[in-house]
This record gives structure tokens, sequence and C-alpha cells, in this order.
């Protein structure tokens, strides 16, 4: 039986799935994670702890017989029985099959999510929207294989049951709220049946499930990574004050002709990237109306008679990573998401972007028209979140090629074909 030191810090996941792996072997571990025993940041970098452990990471784990590992399942899987690591190979393979997904498909999406809400990572909303969409079709295959099943492997607990439990464990203490979990009710029966086992209990105690979804505390954040600059900007602003002479006011006060004449322009320009380019023939509300008032022959034969290909332009947007989409529905969550952050570009853009294929085969695509010759994503960093994940064609609209391909994006609908695929979900921009 294993016997020895894990060095830590408290509430460690990673260090639970070894301790709950002791509770189950009855291995003798002894934990050090509080100080003076152990302190993260400087322990773990001290010359004795650097001569066993030179990455100085935790956990980390010395045997009384002189063992020395490093990683967390590794570790865990050095103190488990057999019961946990699987009784035959068969086992031992889905075992590790299980261990392999929580580190590679649920923890990084996990961090990503819940990490904002504690304020130790900086909230990006394309990160944090990606990372609810992969836990969703990750909760949705274990949804359905724990349809029939206690346990992931076999008929007891495992080292797979405690590796996704305590992966998952951060998600459903902050962000599975009740509405999130409401469409996994196998995982939630499944995850509260392992956390309720005695000897995982004492290792992390009762676990309550999140009500209200945490979100980004964009001041907790600033408190943690900023150190001691919010001192130093006091300072900076109080010196400041104290460097201004009081002859400048008097100086702005006798030259009043210059007040506003250098300072609007240039904040118009700021607010409307599109405000230096020549009037249009084509009045863009008309067209919008048209699309909307009328049939797909009736508009299109208008767009084609009024066009302006100086004042305006058309691209083709593919999605680069299509091979990633593994739902339907995750796609059209994609470009919702994406409409949702460009919404201020609507009086400047029009498009129509589809969801083609199945689920597991499945492709984003469409076809955008902007004020201006520019790709214009690019005069805005606000708009510029998603649109570096496809791949844009500016169309030379002399080709009649490209104007069917437009003809074809801006007249299909829902269960037509684009492209040579069926529509499975479309979103207009207008």
């Amino acid at each position: 039986m294993a016997a020895g030191t894990l060095y830590t810090y408290p509430e460690n996941f990673r260090a639970y799935k070894i301790q709950i792996a002791a509770k189950y072997s009855g291995a003798d571990v002894k934990v050090v994670q509080d100080p003076p025993a152990f302190k993260l940041g400087e322990t773990n970098k001290s010359p004795d702890f650097l001569k066993k452990f030179p990455l100085g990471k935790v956990p980390a784990f010395e045997g009384n017989n002189g063992t020395l590992l490093t990683e967390a399942n590794a570790i865990a899987f050095y103190v488990a029985n057999e019961t946990l690591r699987g009784s035959n190979v068969q086992d031992q393979a889905q075992v590790q099959m299980f261990v392999n997904l929580a580190d590679n498909e649920i923890l990084p999406s996990a961090c990503n999510w819940v990490f904002p809400t504690l304020g130790i990572m900086q909230f990006n909303k394309q990160n944090t929207e990606r990372a609810k969409e992969e836990l969703k079709n990750v909760m949705s295959y274990l949804n359905e294989y724990l349809t029939t099943r206690t346990f992931l492997v076999g008929e007891r607990v495992t080292l797979a049951d405690i590796a996704v439990a305590c992966t998952l464990l951060m998600l459903y203490q902050k962000v599975f709220d009740p509405s999130f979990r409401q469409p996994y009710g196998n995982v939630t029966r499944w995850f509260v049946t392992v956390v309720n086992q005695p000897e995982v209990v004492a290792v992390i105690g009762k676990v309550a499930l999140c009500e209200k979804m945490a979100q980004f505390d964009a001041k907790k954040f600033a408190e943690i990574s900023g150190g001691g600059k919010k001192a130093d900007q006091k300072k900076e602003k109080k010196d400041k004050k104290q460097e201004k002479p009081p002859k400048e006011k008097k100086a702005k006060k006798e030259e009043p002709e210059e007040d506003d004449s250098d300072i609007v322009p240039p904040k118009a320009d700021k607010k409307d990237p599109f405000a230096h380019l020549p009037k249009s023939t084509l009045v863009f509300d008309d067209w919008k109306k048209m699309f909307s008032n009328n049939g797909a022959s009736v508009y299109m034969q208008w767009l084609w008679e009024n066009a302006d290909f100086e004042g305006y332009s058309i691209w083709r947007g593919d999605y680069d990573y299509n091979s990633e989409l593994k739902m339907t529905f995750m796609a059209s969550n994609l470009v919702r998401g994406m409409f949702q952050r460009v919404d201020k570009l609507v009086k400047n853009a029009f498009a129509s972007v589809c969801v083609t294929g199945e689920d597991n085969n499945c492709q984003i695509s469409g076809v955008w028209m902007f004020r201006g010759q520019e790709l214009a994503f690019n005069l805005n960093e606000n708009w510029n979140v998603d649109s570096p994940s496809y791949t844009w064609k500016k169309l030379d609209m002399t080709q009649q090629a490209n104007k069917d391909m437009v003809t074809e994006y801006f007249s299909s609908d829902i269960g037509e074909m684009v492209g040579g695929k069926i529509i499975k979900d479309m979103k207009i921009l207008k």
C-alpha cells in the first residue's frame, strides 16, 4: 500500500483526485498544504523542493520509499487500488479514456468559463461562449452515455468517476445553474451520486449545486491582477494636478476660438469609421425594406438594378474550424453570438449566413455586404472578435458566377440548398 506526503495548496481540485483515491484505497497520504509547512510560490521554489521536483509544480508526491511523482493523474493512479484502476485491461483502458477526457475536453473550457468569474482571468466573451458550447457537447455525450449506467466504468467508483467529477466540480459550484443543468439530468444524477460518497465527502465536504450562474467581476479582477495600480493611479492624478500651471486655464479662456474646432472632428471620425466615404447612390435602408417586404425575385432584381459597387463591396466568409463543429445548434449559436457582437455595424452591413450539413458534419458560410471597399470588421476592434476565425474573399461583382452566389445566399431559406448543401439554419443581419 502506498504511503507518503502530498504537497499542494488548499482546494486544489487536482489534489482532490489524489486524496479521494487514497481514501478509497486506504493509502497513507499526508497532505501538506498550509503555511508554514507549505507556501505556494515559496516552498515549491526552494532549492530543497526543486532538487526533488525540478519543475516546482504541485501537486507533488514524495513516497516513504523514496518515490517522487508529479502530475495529479499519475499520483492518483499510484495511490489507488485495483478497483479504482480497473480490474481488467478493458476497464483500465476505459478509465484512462475518461481521465483524459476530463483533462482534454472539460478542463480547458471549464477554466475559460469559471476563472473570469473568480477574478483570476480576464473575461473574453468569444472564449466564454465557445467554452459553453464545447461543454454542452461534452455534457450531451456524458448524458447519453450515463442513461443506463450508475458509474462511468463498471458498477463501482473508479478513477474515471473521480477525475471527471473533480474536473466538473467548479462548474457545478459556480456556473451550472438549474437552467443549464436541465438537459443533462443523467450527468447531474451521476455527479451528485459521486460527490456524496463518504470517501469523497471526507475530502471535499458537502457540495452545494449552483443556483445562480456566476458572472465576470471586473472589480475583483482589477484587485487581483492590478496589485498596487490603484495607489499609483491616484498618485499620478495628484501629480498631474500639481504640475498643471494655473496660467493654462487663463490661456484657454483668452483663445475660445480653439475650443471645439480641433476636438470635434476627430471624435466624429472615431465614432463612425464610415464617415469619410463619399455618398452612395444606393440607399441601404431602401434595400433592406425591399428585402423584408418582397419576394426573392423582386428584391434581387431591385438590388442588381440599384447596386453601387463603388460605394459598397460584397464578401464571402467561410468558417475556418468546421471540423470542430459537432452539432448544428452549436454552429447556429456561434453565428448568433457573432451577430450580437457586431450589432452596431448593422447600419452599414447586410449579411446572410448559413449553417449547412448535419450533426458532426456541418459548415458555416455566408455572404456579407459592407459600405466601402474594406472588410468592415477591421475598422473597429469590437467588431473584429469573430472575423479572424473566417477566411474572407472580396467578390468581383462583374463576374456572373459571383452574382449567382450572392443571389443564392440572399434568396435561399432553411431546408433549401446553398452551395450544394441543405441549409439547417440561417441568420440574416439587416
